[in-house]
């Protein structure tokens, strides 16, 4: 079953199937051992990579690097990655696609916006005409074998939001999104709007949208949420934290006894584990006969 099927048989379970936003391999590592689905966020792939704000700066070359790392570690986990705009072109967005399903992505976001780009919870964003996005859309599904897509609009303006929703979900695209949604009672605009058609939900912290349980989300009949960065932010505060920490300790290193600090000897485990996750299982041994 290749890596799209999966997803899209994820999803289609009951309840909301959460991604989770990973930054780069470390925090990959991390997140490996409490979900079984990454999202491969724009936001904090900028900040990781190139040290830069979400406003347009990646170049798909790297993007692809960092996926086919992320699958090498990664054999078994769910992989959505944020393609932005298809980096402005649709023959660029097309052959991003034909690259990220080779490499083993589960699925891609396509996102309606034009450039200058921005964060999809910031403020200033603005959107493609309808039609010229869905002719982008529609060469990338046709492109696509067996990648899951989520069709993406960054739209504003109310009437344009519920437009382009439904104009979206009559798409074949696997998965519709609407990005910084404000409160609840949209939601529920959007999902009467995109009728059967699965509903992705952004989560980011300080985002425009609300901050919702899975159990909320659920109920509210969202059947994926991504989580852009909350390894990215919280190493952001344990850094800070940390460097603060040494500078008023005069430089001497905390003990990394007793579980509270993290030292070399875990750091080391949790690496391993993307190693062993390629060992092959040695056959059961037979017990000898007395």
């Amino acid at each position: 079953m290749s890596y799209g099927t999966k997803l899209r048989a994820q999803i289609a379970e009951p309840g909301t199937t959460p991604l989770i936003g990973v930054h780069d391999m470390y925090s990959a590592s991390v997140a490996a051992g409490h979900y079984d689905g990454m999202f491969v966020s724009g936001f904090g792939f900028a900040a990781s990579h190139y040290g830069l704000p979400d406003i347009g700066f990646i170049a798909w070359p790297d993007m692809l690097a960092f996926v086919q790392r992320l699958r090498g570690a990664f054999p078994q986990h769910h992989l959505l990655v944020d393609i932005d705009d298809g980096y402005v072109d649709v023959e660029v967005a097309c052959h991003v696609v034909r690259s990220m399903e080779r490499i083993g992505a589960s699925g891609v976001i396509l996102e309606d916006q034009k450039r200058p780009r921005r964060c999809g919870h910031a403020d200033g964003k603005q959107v493609l005409p309808l039609a010229e996005y869905l002719e982008k859309l529609e060469a990338v599904l046709e492109t696509r074998r067996e990648l899951l897509v989520v069709a993406r609009t960054d739209a504003t303006e109310e009437a344009d939001i519920l437009h382009r929703a439904e104009a979206l979900a009559a798409t074949d695209a696997d998965v519709v999104l609407v990005d910084g949604v404000r409160s609840v009672e949209w939601i529920r605009r959007i999902r009467d709007v995109v009728g059967s058609k699965p509903l992705l939900f952004n989560q980011i912290a300080g985002g425009k949208s609300p901050r919702l349980s899975l159990g909320e989300l659920t109920d509210l009949g969202v059947d994926v949420a991504i989580y852009s960065t909350p390894c990215l932010f919280a190493a952001h505060r344990a850094m800070d934290t940390a460097l603060a920490e040494l500078r008023l300790a005069d430089g001497r290193l905390p003990a990394a006894e007793g579980g509270r600090e993290i030292g070399v000897g875990e750091s080391t485990e949790l690496l391993a584990k993307n190693i062993a996750r390629h060992q092959p299982v040695p056959p059961a041994r037979e017990s000898a006969g007395v």
